[in-house]
């Protein structure tokens, strides 16, 4: 019994990982979305973007059987993924006069106004709800069988583990949100990293969607694997990386013209 305990404490701690990835990017989203408001707005929409994702998170909690089995509800989290990260860095990257692209595109949504951005906030807040619940659900799933009743459609230990996490991801979000508004502020050019990742979210919900059961494109054990995981999280780490390295840092980057 007491080697059940431990496996179910070992595979918190990485599903608290976990979590932290996938809150970050959540986070990441929220700052991106609102910084081109003026600043007290910005902290407003960013505040509201975090009680969001604490509502659908907890609410998905809730409904993780049908979000599990629902494929519809999956691919609408992809598509949207998908479609707010290529947009953007199909514009910036490939279209014409780049720099008057992005100016135009920041007066457009400068002209979106306060409630339009956090409803953006939101549809993006509920896609990653979608995938941090079908993380969680795969990794706990995993976990044998505990001494504890049922609850929420699976084993009450497994349930605790996966709402443990999500807490904890809920928590990340807070202070990651915060952190990333600063960190755009040096690093500009790192919004087209950001939405990048983005649309590697909706590759994977994608995925996801893609295996199963009631679609059967790809294998249903395929987007849970070693394989797919270790593809997955090293693509991630680099966009994040080349981002990085290719924003440079404003504050540098001005220094370095005027000398």
């Amino acid at each position: 019994m007491d080697s059940i305990w431990l496996e179910y404490a070992w595979t918190l701690l990485i599903l608290i990982g976990l979590e932290g990835l996938l809150s970050a990017d959540n986070a990441l989203v929220i700052a991106v979305m609102a910084k081109h408001l003026p600043e007290e707005q910005k902290k407003s929409a960013i505040n509201y973007g975090i009680i969001i994702a604490f509502a659908f998170r907890f609410g998905a909690l809730f409904a993780i059987s049908f979000i599990a089995n629902v494929w519809q509800v999956q691919a609408i989290g992809a598509l949207y993924l998908l479609y707010l990260g290529l947009k953007h860095v199909i514009k910036t990257r490939f279209g014409k006069e780049n720099e008057k692209i992005h100016k135009d595109d920041e007066k457009a949504t400068a002209g979106k106004g306060f409630w339009p951005t956090v409803g953006k906030i939101a549809l993006a807040d509920l896609a990653f709800a979608i995938d941090s619940i079908l993380a969680a659900v795969a990794l706990a799933l995993g976990l044998p069988n505990s001494p504890l009743n049922n609850f929420g459609g699976m084993d009450g230990g497994q349930f605790i583990v996966v709402v443990l996490g999500g807490i904890a991801g809920l928590v990340l979000i807070k202070y990651a949100a915060t952190w990333f508004v600063k960190l755009l502020e040096k690093r500009p050019a790192l919004e087209t990293t950001a939405y990048a990742i983005v649309a590697w979210v909706g590759v994977k919900l994608a995925m996801i969607t893609l295996a199963h059961e009631d679609i059967g494109i790809l294998d249903h054990d395929f987007p849970h694997s070693t394989a797919w995981t270790l593809i997955f999280y090293g693509v991630l780490v680099s966009i994040a990386l080349i981002g990085w390295f290719a924003s440079g840092n404003k504050k540098e980057k001005s220094g370095n013209n005027q000398l």
